[in-house]
């Protein structure tokens, strides 16, 4: 069967009965068991196959949603009521959600089919996908090397065509760092754009889920569908949808250059000359591109690592293995079960970011550490502001390298630093995308990150859609 990179190929196929939902489904589900890249934890055949007679019905009916004939998968870490879901860690094992995150709910109204769970780091905790309960998800462009993470598992599974577009988590570059190591289209849309509601949380203020594709039409019509405001997240906006895939037009913009950023002693040489074309090129173009001062490029990641984990100590404290999670076999009080239950059903670096979380959050360090951690967000935040008052968009690269190989990294603050350039993002909220524009001499792909002001996702995408197409 034909290879398939946008929902509207398949929907020109479907509506001249090329092809069928099954037919679809049964090529992905067919790739799915010769992958070697790990990316599914779990694949719903059964239940796809089910929807997909549904589907096919409704296409010839003509009363089919937007989305039907789009295979999707959902990172390990997003609720499906009746199914299995883990974040993939061992502490909740066999646990299985009672009710459906609002994505899941808005995906199905529009007749997505969802085909499986992906792997990803455990509770969202990495950069590389290496702290998985279920093993390392392997980069399908070369499988010595990691696909990135947190959501390596749905970034793989685009990139290697097991299915049409996932969902993954974006915390602190969670989309974007994979997407620009595995070759693919990664979005996080604002703080609020799209509801939290049966999402795991990793840290509250800092989570979004946002959407792998293969181009910017299907990310900007999946994004289309599951924004909006929802009754069970509190921190969702009601500012308006819009019609994100109708408005893919391109005019004269204005692009900021952190100077900071394009300069940054960690990054790649081939990255920066690819960025420098792009800069070139706009520039031939007509649009107005300048470089700007951006002085805390040094303070994001510590200020990220402070906050975040001082959320994920109170988020997780709930898994106990008496509220929730697994029970240790060995427990034989409730100090025990506290004490073993922790100890045995989180993996390193959960542990390490939980204990991190707790001391600045600690009495004595909580002022020295948290307090000062949250100033400096404003500072960045309010200097992104500024920005965003004079230019329509930020232009820098998504990743300071390429995909590096499984294992290669051993020094956690070298790792740390793979976020260097996304964590601005989700410090200040603002959407953000990584566009697959680079080809190393490594033969590894790598991304560009375009971010605008918060909430204008109509912007960000119709530039995104224009930079793509000046690639060609």
């Amino acid at each position: 069967m034909k290879h398939f990179t946008s929902l509207t190929e398949i929907h020109n196929s479907l509506n001249s009965g090329k092809v069928t939902c099954i037919n679809l489904l049964e090529d992905y589900l067919s790739k799915i068991k010769l992958s070697k890249t790990n990316s599914f934890i779990e694949v719903f055949s059964d239940e796809a196959i089910s929807r997909a007679k549904i589907i096919d019905n409704k296409i010839i009916a003509k009363t089919s949603g937007k989305l039907a004939g789009m295979i999707i998968g959902i990172k390990d870490n997003i609720c499906y009521k009746n199914h299995k879901v883990s974040a993939s860690s061992k502490i909740l094992e066999g646990f299985e959600s009672i009710y459906n995150s609002t994505v899941v709910e808005k995906l199905e109204k529009e007749d997505a089919i969802i085909i499986g769970r992906l792997n990803c780091d455990e509770f969202a905790m990495g950069s590389s996908n290496e702290n998985s309960v279920y093993g390392n998800v392997l980069n399908p462009n070369d499988l010595s090397k990691v696909p990135g993470g947190s959501s390596g598992g749905s970034a793989a599974a685009v990139a290697e065509g097991l299915c049409l577009a996932t969902l993954g988590s974006d915390t602190g570059g969670s989309i974007r760092q994979p997407a620009s190591f595995c070759g693919i289209v990664g979005l996080k849309p604002s703080y609020g754009r799209v509801s939290r509601y049966g999402l795991i949380a990793y840290a509250s203020s800092f989570d979004q889920i946002g959407t792998f594709t293969n181009n910017i039409k299907d990310a900007a019509l999946i994004l289309e569908v599951i924004s909006g405001k929802d009754e069970f997240d509190s921190t969702s906006s009601s500012y308006k949808v819009e019609d994100y895939s109708k408005k893919l037009s391109n005019k004269k913009y204005k692009f900021a250059i952190p100077e900071e950023y394009i300069n940054s002693k960690g990054l790649d040489s081939e990255i920066k000359q690819k960025l420098l074309e792009y800069i070139k090129l706009l520039k031939e173009k007509g649009h107005i591109v300048e470089e700007v001062s951006f002085p805390y490029l040094d303070y994001l990641v510590p200020t990220y690592y402070v906050l975040t984990t001082a959320e994920a100590s109170s988020n997780l404290s709930r898994y106990d293995g008496v509220h929730f999670g697994k029970r240790s076999k060995d427990a034989t009080n409730v100090e025990s079960t506290y004490i073993k239950s922790r100890s045995e059903g989180f993996g390193e670096e959960v542990k390490r970011r939980i204990m991190l979380g707790t001391f600045v959050l600690s009495a004595g360090y909580f002022d020295a550490y948290y307090t000062k951690a949250l100033k400096v967000r404003r500072l960045i935040k309010d200097r992104t502001d500024e920005i965003f008052k004079e230019y329509n968009f930020i232009l820098t690269p998504t990743s300071p390298t390429t995909a590096f190989g499984i294992g290669e990294i051993k020094d956690n603050i070298v790792m740390y630093l793979q976020d260097i350039f996304t964590v601005h993002a989700n410090l200040s909220g603002t959407p953000a995308i990584s566009l697959p524009l680079g080809k190393h001499t490594n033969s590894l792909p790598f991304g560009i990150q375009l971010m605008s002001d918060n909430f204008k996702e109509h912007n960000l995408l119709s530039c995104a859609d224009y930079i793509m197409n000046l690639k060609k």
